[in-house]
């Protein structure tokens, strides 16, 4: 599914709404990411939907993290929890970040594989213009993983390690949500939903779950939409 909104505003908002809805059982667990558009729709729900998300039912993990501190500038969770998890009132046996302070990016992976949920409820995810998503980026090893459901790959293009949740537990997912805004995005996201397949974000097809495209008007400009 391909949902096109006015500006990124409204894209959170859409996002925000579609968060609400999911969120409305005794027990919902969710994906994070980082990126300007998460980090609108985090304040979107902190300030307009705080009292229609049952924070203490709600468990938080993220689809990928930097190889660096909690509060370092980069950190997603820095960034969630400056938005979005520091202003609603959520328990903090709740919030299940990476450990990327560990000077391993591969033992921080092998913990939080040993907590992850297998089949999340929510998962949020971007979209780089080189069509990477999550931390799974083009001729990536981790792109072929099939057993491990997270990875620390080397991104040689950044030269710093990464920790990603790989294709196996994404699309598990119950509902995988990409949100992409921005002109600089139009041609890649052109390429991933309607080009050959070879960029690691078009190798996220849930098994059983939804797979919905957010984007804006600027994102959605180069798509062919009769």
């Amino acid at each position: 599914m391909i949902r096109v909104f006015e500006n990124s505003r409204e894209l959170a908002r859409g996002a925000a709404e579609h968060f609400v809805a999911l969120a409305q059982k005794d027990s919902f667990t969710v994906a994070l990411s980082g990126g300007s558009t998460p980090k609108i729709l985090y304040q979107l729900l902190a300030d307009q939907f705080q009292t229609r998300v049952s924070w203490s039912k709600t468990q938080f993990f993220w689809s990928d993290e930097r190889h660096v501190p909690p509060d370092h500038p980069d950190s997603n969770y820095r960034l969630a929890h400056e938005a979005l998890l520091s202003r609603v009132p959520v328990p903090e046996s709740n919030v299940h970040r990476v450990h990327s302070e560990n000077p391993s990016a591969q033992e921080a992976a092998d913990e939080y594989e040993k907590i992850i949920v297998p089949r999340l409820d929510l998962i949020l995810l971007g979209l780089g213009t080189d069509g990477h998503t999550a931390s799974i980026f083009p001729g990536s090893d981790v792109l072929h993983e099939t057993k491990r459901l997270v990875a620390a790959p080397w991104v040689e293009k950044l030269n710093t390690y990464r920790i990603t949740m790989t294709l196996p537990l994404l699309n598990n997912g119950a509902s995988i949500l990409f949100l992409v805004s921005g002109a600089e995005k139009a041609a890649i996201v052109t390429e991933v939903l309607e080009g050959p397949k070879k960029y690691p974000a078009q190798f996220v097809q849930p098994t059983e779950g939804e797979l919905i495209w957010m984007l804006d008007r600027d994102a959605a400009a180069g798509l062919n939409r009769r």
